[in-house]
């Protein structure tokens, strides 16, 4: 049975301004874990603001100046607040790094209705130094196929019924599909560069994770985004669909030319 298109399929927190760190539940993405400090260097948890609203996504640390997220995230943006190095939201971590900017690179092809194109760009307005607790996640040389062992993290919401983001930054073994099966969920929305996840059971992304990390470790050293969390099943986090992400690989010539190349 499909999965009609809906408005949860944008993965990302609305939130108002005067809770974007407050009132936060200490618990997990759907069937996760915790992450240990340091062990996912490369998060970023970004607090968006707009004329009228304020948004909650995740992105990933590219280089010293530039993020990774998803355009669902950064659209009509006028201020962002990222956190780096910490796994917590609120907890006094001497490893945090906050920093803001304005300077957002949405894809000029993104569709808001379809999703298509799900992928945007933040540059910070000083380069960053990198240390155990923050440093960058490398692009992918390839596109990766269906049945590759990957990890999601994010800040997001444990279940249907507990609304994020959550405290604690946590991680989840999930497993790529391939596009066929996937179309079976979502139909004609899986395009080429789209690529889809299932758990074991009902693990994965839920809302408040857009703009999260899909890794492949090529090592324990090299960690490579493959994805950007971007859309999930209409029936709910809990169901037992596929949860989808824009492949980055397809992204990789715009990147380097928004970027102008990175280390």
């Amino acid at each position: 049975m499909k999965v009609f298109w809906s408005v949860i399929l944008c993965l990302s927190v609305c939130l108002k301004p005067s809770s974007l760190t407050k009132n936060i539940a200490n618990t997990r993405i759907i069937g996760g874990r915790q992450a240990r400090a340091g062990q996912f260097p490369f998060s970023a948890a970004i607090f968006a603001k707009t004329f009228d609203s304020a948004v909650f996504c995740a992105g990933a640390l590219l280089s010293n100046r530039w993020i990774l997220t998803a355009g669902h995230c950064v659209e009509n943006g006028t201020e962002f607040v990222i956190t780096l190095g910490s796994n917590s939201l609120s907890d006094d971590d001497p490893n945090r790094l906050n920093v803001s900017t304005s300077n957002y690179f949405l894809h000029p092809e993104f569709n808001r209705t379809t999703l298509d194109n799900n992928i945007a760009l933040l540059e910070l307005r000083q380069n960053i130094e990198f240390n155990d607790y923050i440093a960058k996640i490398h692009l992918p040389v390839k596109a990766y196929g269906s049945d590759v062992n990957v990890v999601a993290i994010g800040w997001g919401q444990v279940s249907d019924l507990e609304p994020g983001p959550v405290d604690h930054l946590n991680y989840v073994d999930l497993v790529t599909i391939s596009n066929e099966h996937c179309k079976i969920y979502f139909g004609p929305h899986v395009t080429d560069n789209v690529v889809c996840v299932n758990g074991i059971f009902n693990e994965g992304p839920c809302v408040g994770d857009s703009g999260s990390p899909l890794i492949y470790y090529l090592d324990d050293r090299h960690p490579i985004a493959i994805g950007v969390s971007s859309f999930l099943s209409s029936r709910g986090c809990e169901s037992l669909d596929p949860s989808g992400y824009m492949r980055v690989f397809p992204y990789l010539n715009w990147i380097y030319n928004i970027t102008g190349g990175l280390d």
